[in-house]
């Protein structure tokens, strides 16, 4: 599956059709960027994912990120926490580039981010990766031990 493709398409239907596919790539690429492990086109859905479970987020951000990577419904997440989980600095500069304000944009990536990390998770790739429902829940158990 070509997450990035995936992701560019979701982000364009949220945004508009007046956007230009290579510059939605190129800014989903800034936004959830990364060539390390869990990077699939040029997406590293695993880092944001274990961001939102670990000891420096909130609560909720971990219950959320399990919900997309669970078979159930996907829990919603607000502005705020986008904002918080990818960092105020970085949604600004891509807003700026896609013409649109941060705001908005944060507001397109509540919509969009469950999407992609619930479709990448598909058959469990994603929750493999992450050690499956067992791993989840010694993360979750670290946490609470901290």
């Amino acid at each position: 599956m070509d997450l990035m493709k995936l992701g560019a398409s979701l982000l364009s239907n949220v945004l508009g059709d007046n956007q230009d596919d290579n510059g939605v790539m190129g800014a989903l690429g800034k936004l959830l960027g990364g060539d390390g492990e869990g990077a699939e086109g040029g997406l590293n859905l695993q880092a944001l994912v274990d961001r939102m479970m670990g000891s420096e987020t909130s609560d909720s951000l971990t219950e959320i990120a399990q919900s997309w990577l669970g078979d159930g419904e996907n829990a919603p997440i607000s502005t705020d926490q986008v904002k918080e989980l990818i960092g105020e600095d970085k949604i600004s500069e891509v807003a700026q580039e896609l013409g649109q304000d941060e705001n908005s944009l944060a507001e397109t990536l509540t919509q969009v981010l469950p999407q992609l990390v619930d479709k990448s998770s598909s058959g469990g790739s994603l929750l493999d990766s992450l050690g499956g429902a067992g791993g989840i829940a010694d993360m979750l158990g670290n946490f609470l031990r901290k």
